[in-house]
């Protein structure tokens, strides 16, 4: 019998309180996430999803006050022994707001960055630029523009492209819609549902928009001020909509439609993860 892998991501009762803080912002978090896996995680404003993100990274303890109980071990590396620098290569981050992460003046000086600082060769550099900006799908007309001058979507695609180039082996986004507006929001999940296709990594994302996130997620996590509640595929995560709902999060109005549709006796199936999906359902409700 060979080897069995090690997980990207292990997560044992971690305690994590910022300095001068009087509460614990993460309580006893234990998680396993496995290579490969899609994963979202949701829960309401200020239940620790970003600091729980930034304790797989490393930024956490490395880069934060405060006081730390338990351990991640990311890719293999305990994020108590290694640094931010060592670990950002392995475990990519992408927040929220892509100009904070912007470190140069054009798109193609903001691609090649993080590739200059690992030392590749030239040659390299180009390809993998290449290959993050055909997968963000980013023409090469803007590898000439200065970051700032870009849609909020776009910026967004440079961050996630920047990340990608360095091929890691964990990709984290941390609510990487949330300062967009529809139309950018829509090439932000457009990126996700291609890497989802064509890159086998670890893909973590942080989101709200449950409707996007749902049908590609192979694993669903719910964290409620600082405890996980909740860990399953997306069927049976979202299969308990009462549930979700007493602990303010809201599934998309078309999984609450089936779900009250269930309640009536009128159907019996799985909560449907897409909206064609669903409108199919109480389609088939009303003709029968």
């Amino acid at each position: 019998m060979g080897a069995v892998a090690e997980p990207a991501i292990k997560v044992e009762d971690l305690w994590w309180k910022y300095e001068g803080r009087k509460d614990w912002a993460l309580k006893g978090v234990n998680l396993t996430i496995e290579r490969g896996e899609f994963v979202g995680i949701v829960g309401p404003n200020e239940s620790g999803k970003t600091t729980l993100v930034m304790a797989m990274n490393g930024l956490i303890p490395n880069n934060y006050r405060g006081v730390m109980k338990g351990r991640v071990v990311s890719v293999g590396m305990d994020t108590r022994e290694h640094t931010t620098a060592e670990i950002a290569r392995r475990v990519g981050f992408v927040f929220s707001d892509p100009e904070s992460q912007f470190l140069t003046m054009t798109v193609e000086e903001e691609l090649a960055f993080g590739l200059e600082n690992m030392g590749l060769p030239v040659e390299e550099i180009r390809d993998r630029i290449r290959w993050a900006m055909e997968i963000t799908r980013l023409d090469e007309e803007f590898l000439e523009k200065p970051p700032y001058e870009l849609s909020g979507g776009q910026k967004q695609r440079v961050a996630i492209a920047a990340v990608l180039a360095m091929k890691p082996d964990v990709i984290i986004l941390d609510e990487p819609t949330s300062m967009l507006d529809p139309i950018g929001k829509s090439e932000v999940f457009d990126v996700l549902v291609q890497l989802r296709r064509s890159y086998n990594a670890t893909i973590i994302v942080v989101e709200h928009r449950l409707e996007d996130i749902a049908y590609l997620a192979d694993k669903m996590i719910l964290l409620y001020y600082g405890e996980v509640l909740r860990v399953a595929p997306p069927r049976e995560f979202f299969d308990n909509i009462p549930f979700l709902l007493k602990h303010y999060v809201y599934p998309p109005e078309i999984m609450i439609a089936v779900h009250r549709l269930r309640e009536e006796g009128l159907y019996d199936g799985p909560i449907p993860l897409r909206f064609e999906e669903g409108v199919k359902i109480i389609e088939e409700v009303l003709r029968a």
